[in-house]
C-alpha cells in the first residue's frame, strides 16, 4: 500500500486531536474478506514490534540464577521459581501479574504452565520463552514494544489494534501501520485484506481502500 495514502488518512484524523480532556490513541481496524475462521489454521494470532510504540508495556521475567540477576537490571519485575506457587494461590498477586507482558527462562516454563497456565492462557498472557544465550536487554525492549493482533470470535472478519497516540507525528503512526500490515501479510494474502479504518479513540473512523 502506498505510504502517501496512509499519510493522508492519518493527517485527516489528526485534525481532531486535542479536542478531548485526555490523550487519545489512534486505532487501526483491518477488514478481511474470504477468510474462513471456522478453520483453526486461518485464525490470526500475530505479534508485531511497533517501531514507534504508543505505550511501552511493563515486562516481567520468570527466572533464577544469573538470568534473574541480569533481568533485574532491565525489567520492572523478576519472579523466581520459588515465587510461582505463591502467586498461583494469591488472587491479588495474579491480578498484578496480568499487568505485565511475560517472559520466562526455558527451565521455568513447565512450572509456570503447571501453576499458572490456566490463568495466563485464558488471558492471552502466556510467557514467551527466553533462549539461554538471549540478550535480556534487547529482548525486554523488543517485548515492551510488541502488540498482539488476533482473531476474536470464530467469524468476525476484522482485526483491531492500537497504532499510535495523538501526540505522535503522522509519519510515526504510518510506520506503525506498515509494520502491522507487513506482519499480517506473513499470515494473509493481499487479496484477503479488504480495507482499513483509522480513528482517534473518540473520533470518526476514516476508511482506506486497501487496493490503492
Amino acid at each position: 500500500m502506498e505510504k502517501a495514502v496512509l499519510i493522508k488518512a492519518v493527517d485527516e484524523i489528526l485534525k481532531e486531536k486535542g479536542k478531548r480532556k485526555f490523550p487519545q490513541s489512534i486505532d487501526l481496524a483491518v477488514n478481511l474478506r474470504e477468510v474462513d475462521f471456522k478453520k483453526p489454521e486461518n485464525r490470526v494470532n500475530v505479534d508485531v514490534v511497533l517501531p514507534n510504540a504508543p505505550r511501552e508495556s511493563k515486562v516481567a521475567v520468570f527466572a533464577d540464577g544469573q538470568m534473574a540477576v541480569d533481568a533485574k537490571k532491565v525489567v520492572e519485575k523478576v519472579i523466581s521459581g520459588d515465587e510461582i506457587k505463591a502467586i498461583a494461590q494469591d488472587r491479588k498477586k495474579q491480578k498484578e501479574l496480568l499487568e505485565y507482558t511475560l517472559l520466562a527462562s526455558t527451565q521455568l516454563m513447565t512450572v509456570v504452565g503447571k501453576e499458572l497456565g490456566q490463568l495466563l492462557g485464558a488471558k492471552g498472557k502466556l510467557p514467551k520463552p527466553i533462549a539461554p544465550n538471549a540478550n535480556i536487554k534487547e529482548l525486554a525492549l523488543r517485548t515492551s514494544k510488541t502488540i498482539n493482533i488476533k482473531t476474536k470470535g470464530k467469524n468476525l472478519p476484522v482485526l483491531h489494534c492500537i497504532v499510535g497516540k495523538e501526540s505522535m507525528s503522522a509519519e510515526q503512526i504510518v510506520e506503525n501501520i506498515q509494520a502491522v500490515l507487513d506482519a499480517l501479510l506473513k499470515k494473509l494474502t493481499e487479496q484477503q485484506i479488504d480495507s482499513l479504518y483509522v480513528k482517534l479513540t473518540m473520533g470518526k473512523p476514516f476508511k482506506i481502500r486497501y487496493d490503492v
